[in-house]
């Protein structure tokens, strides 16, 4: 391990930007199917391997629900997220903010109570196993209806006390954020901090959408944004976190070559980006095979790294004097190396 990486692997960092459902190795595919005795359309691991070939995000959105289709069980969902937080432990992840989408499963009849309990007590066991605090982003996936959204709304009644906050997800073009503008607004009338998937795909006016229309507190991804420069200074004066998932672009082609990413252009430019890993079982790494690969891709040094790091602590929805510590940590790491 090199001097870099061995900085990369203990930074201290948050993670804001996590399917939880992203995180399904293909070894966990096929041991979920055989626990819950389903068929799946592949023959081995290798094969689920080379079918993570997307040429862009609907490509990957059809194998990633097709993935879905072996949690079951609360069972199912709790060693999904153990595995998870295991990895991110490893990774040196202190506090994760993991996004969940109860409809992909009571679209096939899995109960809430099941996903949610599942996912909780993973949560939980991660605190004490690894010291790692996490929240939950209840995802509404923006191809369905608003309607289904705030029937999953209504479903999650009984666990919002255990929920941070909703956002937005699944395919970003033609379902443009004004389409969930009252679901949003019920969200945060019952105490819910608002994110939401803008500007992937989906062009700079999707992403003011979400400012202006959802009023939410984070934008997750965000890179078309630098298309607009205007929009820019308006990310930059206010302050707003963008959760970017380098090695997510690359594999859904938002970025030819890892060696184009703008992350360090977003830094220079003020703004506040983070660095995640989205659905890393899918697009071939965890939260630091993302950080060593912009470090190498954009020859990004320790300041750099250290930067986003802190930016994914005030980025957080932590309490500020908890999100303060952190950064002071990552100060600490800084200065020793």
């Amino acid at each position: 391990m090199t001097d870099l990486d061995a900085f990369i692997t203990g930074l201290p960092k948050a993670e804001l930007h996590l399917h939880i459902e992203g995180s399904l190795e293909p070894e966990q595919m096929f041991a979920f199917a055989r626990r819950n005795g389903i068929s799946i359309p592949y023959a081995s691991v290798e094969e689920v391997r080379a079918a993570y070939a997307f040429g862009n995000l609907q490509d990957f959105l059809d194998i990633y629900y097709a993935g879905a289709d072996v949690l079951r069980t609360r069972a199912d969902f709790h060693d999904l997220a153990a595995a998870y937080f295991d990895r991110a432990a490893a990774d040196g992840v202190v506090h994760a903010e993991i996004m969940f989408d109860p409809q992909t499963h009571s679209d096939r009849g899995i109960p809430f109570a099941e996903v949610i309990e599942g996912l909780l007590s993973a949560m939980e066991e991660a605190e004490t196993r690894h010291g790692i605090s996490s929240n939950l982003i209840m995802s509404f996936l923006r191809h369905l209806s608003e309607e289904t959204a705030f029937e999953t709304l209504a479903m999650a009644e009984p666990w919002l006390d255990r929920i941070m906050a909703v956002g937005l997800d699944s395919s970003e073009l033609g379902h443009p954020p004004e389409k969930f503008a009252r679901v949003f607004t019920a969200a945060a009338a019952r105490g819910l901090r608002l994110v939401a998937h803008a500007g992937e795909e989906g062009p700079p006016d999707y992403v003011k959408q979400a400012l202006d229309l959802l009023k939410v507190e984070r934008i997750d991804h965000g890179n078309r944004a630098l298309e607009d420069n205007a929009l820019v200074d308006r990310l930059v004066q206010s302050g707003m976190t963008l959760t970017v998932c380098p090695l997510s672009n690359l594999k859904l082609c938002v970025v030819d070559r890892i060696e184009d990413h703008p992350i360090d252009r977003m830094l220079a430019l003020g703004l506040k980006a983070t660095v995640n890993s989205d659905d890393p079982a899918y697009f071939g790494g965890y939260v630091a095979d993302n950080y060593r690969a912009i470090a190498a891709g954009r020859g990004l040094g320790k300041a750099e790294l250290a930067e986003l790091a802190r930016n994914s602590f005030t980025g957080s929805f932590l309490p500020a004097d908890i999100a303060r510590k952190h950064v002071e940590q990552v100060d600490a790491w800084l200065a020793a190396h």
